[in-house]
C-alpha cells in the first residue's frame, strides 16, 4: 500500500460571473445564486420557498416596480398625439407598450404571492395620476422638454434597478430582466436624442436648448431620489438575500457618474447632486 497522500479533492467550481455582476456586466444565466448569505445554492423558484422577510421584501419590490410602469403610462399617454414628429409618436407608442408589459410581469410575480399578491395588483390597477408612490411618477409632462429628460434621467434609474436584479436569487425575477432591460434601452436612447435635437435644432424640431436645461434640472433630482435613502437597511438585506447586486448608494454613485459624461455631451449641465432632493 501506498504511503503517498490521496490528491486533493477538485475546488468547487467558481460562481462563473459573480464578478462581471458586481461590476455592471451580465453573465449567462445560472440556477444557483451567485452573492450573498445562500451563495452557491439554488435559486429560489416559487414564492412557497422564501423566508417570509424575503418574500415580504419581494412583494414591496414588485409593488413599486408595477406602480412606476403603470404611472409611466400616464404620463407619456397625451403625447401620444402630441409629439412633434411622426417617428416620435411611434416611439412614444412603443414606450406605452413596454411600459404595460413591463408592468405585467411585475404583477405576474406578484400573483405568485396568492391572495395577497392579487389585492396588491387590484389596487395598482385603480391608481389615478398623483397617487404613486415616488415622487417622480407624479409630476405631468408639460412639455416635450419633459418627455426627454424623464426618459433619459428617470427611466435609466430604472434600468439601474433592474441590473440590480439580474441573474438574483428568486428565479422568476431574474429570468423576467433580460427582456425588460432590452426594451428600456429604447427609452434611454430616445431620451438622450430628444434632448440632443433640443439643443442642436431647437425650433426646428421642438423647443430649444434653455426648455432642455430646465427640463434636466427639473428631472434630475427626481431621478436621485428614487434610489431611496443612503445607508438603507432594507438595501443591505436585498444584497444579503442575493436579490441585489449594489446598495442605494453604489448604485447612485455609478449613475451619477455615467449621467455627468452623457450630459455633457449632449451640451446640457447637472445641477449639484444635493440640490432640490427629497430622498437623501
Amino acid at each position: 500500500m501506498s504511503g503517498a497522500a490521496p490528491p486533493p479533492p477538485n475546488p468547487p467550481p467558481a460562481r462563473a460571473g459573480a464578478g462581471s455582476l458586481k461590476d455592471g456586466g451580465t453573465v449567462v444565466p445560472v440556477r444557483e445564486i451567485l452573492w450573498g448569505e445562500s451563495a452557491g445554492v439554488r435559486k429560489f423558484e416559487s414564492a412557497e420557498e422564501l423566508p417570509g422577510d424575503m418574500a415580504k421584501l419581494i412583494v414591496k419590490l414588485m409593488v413599486v416596480q408595477a406602480d412606476t410602469e403603470f404611472a409611466s403610462i400616464q404620463q407619456h399617454r397625451p403625447w401620444l398625439d402630441n409629439a412633434p414628429t411622426l417617428e416620435d409618436r411611434w416611439i412614444e407608442a412603443r414606450i406605452v407598450a413596454d411600459e404595460a408589459r413591463h408592468g405585467l410581469q411585475a404583477c405576474r410575480i406578484l400573483r405568485d404571492f396568492g391572495e395577497s399578491g392579487q389585492q396588491y395588483i387590484d389596487e395598482l390597477l385603480a391608481k389615478r395620476e398623483g397617487e404613486h408612490k415616488l415622487d417622480a411618477f407624479n409630476m405631468k409632462f408639460d412639455a416635450w422638454s419633459d418627455v426627454g429628460a424623464f426618459t433619459c434621467f428617470v427611466d435609466r434609474v430604472g434600468v439601474y434597478q433592474l441590473r440590480a436584479f439580474q441573474e438574483c436569487s428568486y428565479g422568476p425575477l431574474a429570468r423576467a430582466m433580460p427582456l425588460m432591460l432590452s426594451e428600456e434601452q429604447l427609452h434611454l436612447n430616445f431620451g438622450a436624442s430628444v434632448l440632443r435635437r433640443m439643443v442642436q435644432d431647437g425650433p426646428k424640431y421642438s423647443g430649444s436648448k434653455e426648455e432642455a436645461q430646465a427640463a434636466v434640472r427639473k428631472w434630475y433630482p427626481r431621478a436621485l431620489d428614487m434610489f431611496g435613502h443612503s445607508n438603507s437597511e432594507t438595501s443591505r438585506r436585498a444584497i444579503e438575500w442575493g436579490l441585489k447586486r449594489w446598495t442605494n448608494e453604489e448604485a447612485r454613485a455609478r449613475y451619477i457618474q455615467e449621467v455627468t459624461q452623457l450630459t455633457a455631451s449632449i451640451g446640457l449641465e447637472l445641477p449639484p447632486a444635493d440640490v432640490d432632493r427629497h430622498v437623501l
